[in-house]
């Protein structure tokens, strides 16, 4: 039995680690109908791309699809073009270098179908450095509504553990590198479609949130594409001008205490 779910993971440069990442979903106790494998037009000599391809190969009954752009489009570009050919009622986002529990799809899945309602679900997650024994999830998942006051101070929806449905008519930015899908989902959440998240772990992350490697190394970076979302709201007319300053006040502390735990990392190697 296969889940109503498109499976979406961006890739680039990901050779390393796109193994581990589609090893998680091959191995969900509830699989899904089709998994979208998209290279982001890696500068590798084709190296991430000839391994989606093997990846492909190695397991014919899969259903997998595999996406070569040919421009570098970023992480939210290259979702939304694997979006448009997603046929399935819902839509599951995965990144190269993270993973999901192994009743991740059967669990969120199942919850979503018991409430037609919610346009999006979105579930707790867990560094994991090494391999650990994957938890025992009790049934059924109790779940919290998404407070549009909260997600504005702090992005709690991690897209490793984001399932939504399909028809919904937002997209990402193609033009935000940074905090691309913090600004999806609070569009969709302050446009008053409603969203909750599972009060259990579904998705795995094997680096340090900030300041490790990847987009979200650059700190700098990463607080500017926040800035940008509370500009972008504000000139929605999704929050007040006096609201976008606050949350961006809010987001200099916390941007200023990343740094401060990326110093002390550094300091202590």
């Amino acid at each position: 039995m296969y889940a109503d779910v498109s499976v979406i993971i961006p890739c680039y440069r990901c050779s390393a680690t796109i193994g581990r990442a589609l090893e998680s979903v091959l191995h969900q106790t509830l699989l899904p109908s089709e998994i979208f494998l998209v290279d982001d037009h890696s500068n590798d000599t084709q190296e991430t791309l000839l391994t989606l391809f093997k990846l492909r190969d190695a397991h014919p009954c899969a259903n997998i699809k595999v996406i070569a752009l040919n421009k570098n489009v970023g992480p939210g570009g290259a979702r939304n073009a694997a979006w448009r050919h997603a046929n399935k009622t819902y839509v599951a986002f995965l990144d190269a270098d993270d993973t999901w529990h192994p009743a991740k799809l059967a669990v969120q899945l199942d919850w979503m179908q018991a409430h037609p309602e919610v346009a999006l679900t979105a579930a707790r997650t867990e560094h994991l450095l090494i391999a650990e024994p994957r938890k025992f999830i009790r049934l059924p998942v109790s779940a919290q509504p998404i407070s549009p006051f909260k997600l504005l101070l702090k992005n709690t929806l991690p897209t490793r553990t984001v399932m939504l449905r399909r028809e919904i008519n937002f997209r990402f930015d193609p033009n935000k590198r940074y905090a691309e899908d913090y600004w999806l989902w609070l569009s969709i959440v302050l446009s008053g479609l409603r969203a909750y998240v599972l009060d259990v772990s579904l998705g795995f992350t094997h680096k340090s949130e900030f300041g490790s490697h990847g987009l979200s190394a650059d700190l700098w970076k990463m607080w500017l594409g926040e800035v940008d979302t509370y500009q972008r709201l504000r000139r929605a007319e999704l929050i007040s001008f006096p609201i976008s300053y606050i949350y961006i006040f809010f987001s200099l502390l916390k941007f200023i205490v990343r740094l401060s735990k990326r110093f002390v990392r550094l300091k202590s190697n």
